[in-house]
């Protein structure tokens, strides 16, 4: 029987502006961020990037539970399609703090090895092969583990447009993690997507955009951290993406795994108490319960 989608919310430290992109915004503390999603009504929370939590896998894992939190998985950018380069040590790093806080989610972005999302080499042929072998070679590390990898499309790494993601998925035998936003934004459609190939997804981070500003992004007219700070993310609901068909369609297709909520975010400086991100995650919040008939 298919959990209830009220139970399967969760969050990222993201959405509060927290990232692992050098000078992306001021860094709000795990205290206050882990405090709000409790507060918001989150149980669950993918890690966030490398030093926003302890570096011991059992002190990540009694970290969150001090906050009522349970861990769904970890965002790892990992060079993939280098052939001189392995990109396993690192995942593996990574999920030895999944298994020690119960975790089953590997969420891999192929790295360009550039700090940022602002620009990314071209994948030639060869770095195609040791990309799509990576990727399997990542599922079964994952799978003997007993976690799932899957493949994150994202802006300003290698896989981020519908067809490179098609590639991928015709190519290997990774999961999916639908991001609604980047794959739009990349000048995919996530509705197509998850109308398509429901089997593949495994994991879901939501994601709502301003199509105006994502449109300049794919121009070139700005950059993506530019449109970030310009507000491209909006909460669930608010943009140009149908949530509700997506989650409508893999709901009926059986989709028993977690909902994200993603709203990348870039802080100026401190938000005042109780003012910030935490409000747009509120709303994001009652949208995606509301289209599960709970809000």
């Amino acid at each position: 029987m298919t959990t209830p989608l009220a139970q399967r919310i969760a969050g990222a430290p993201i959405s509060w502006g927290v990232c692992e992109v050098p000078g992306w915004g001021h860094q709000l503390a795990p205290d206050l961020v882990l405090r709000q999603m409790r507060d918001v009504g989150l149980s669950a929370t993918e890690f966030g990037p490398e030093g926003f939590l302890p570096d011991a896998p059992a002190d990540k894992a009694a970290t969150l539970a001090s906050y009522g939190l349970k861990a769904v998985g970890q965002f790892v950018p990992a060079v993939l399609h280098d052939p001189g380069h392995d990109p396993l040590p690192q995942v593996e790093v990574a999920i030895a703090g999944l298994i020690a806080a119960d975790a089953g989610t590997v969420v891999i972005a192929a790295a360009t090895g550039i700090d940022g999302y602002d620009e990314r080499p071209a994948l030639d042929t060869e770095g195609w092969k040791s990309l799509l072998a990576n990727l399997d070679r990542i599922s079964a590390v994952a799978a003997d583990a007993g976690l799932v990898a899957t493949l994150h499309p994202h802006v300003g790494t290698m896989i981020e447009s519908g067809e490179e993601t098609r590639r991928v998925l015709d190519g290997s035998g990774v999961g999916l993690c639908l991001d609604t936003g980047h794959l739009l934004i990349g000048g995919g459609d996530p509705v197509a997507l998850a109308a398509e190939h429901p089997e593949r997804i495994a994991h879901v981070h939501l994601k709502d955009v301003r199509l105006d500003l994502c449109e300049r992004v794919r121009a070139g007219r700005t950059t993506y951290t530019e449109a970030v700070a310009d507000g491209m993310y909006v909460p669930l609901g608010a943009g140009d993406i149908d949530i509700a068909a997506i989650v409508r369609i893999l709901e009926g297709a059986g989709y028993d795994g977690w909902y994200v909520l993603e709203q990348d975010t870039i802080l100026s400086s401190d938000p005042a108490a109780g003012a910030g991100p935490v409000e747009d995650v509120r709303v994001s919040v009652a949208h995606l319960l509301s289209l599960a008939g709970k809000g």
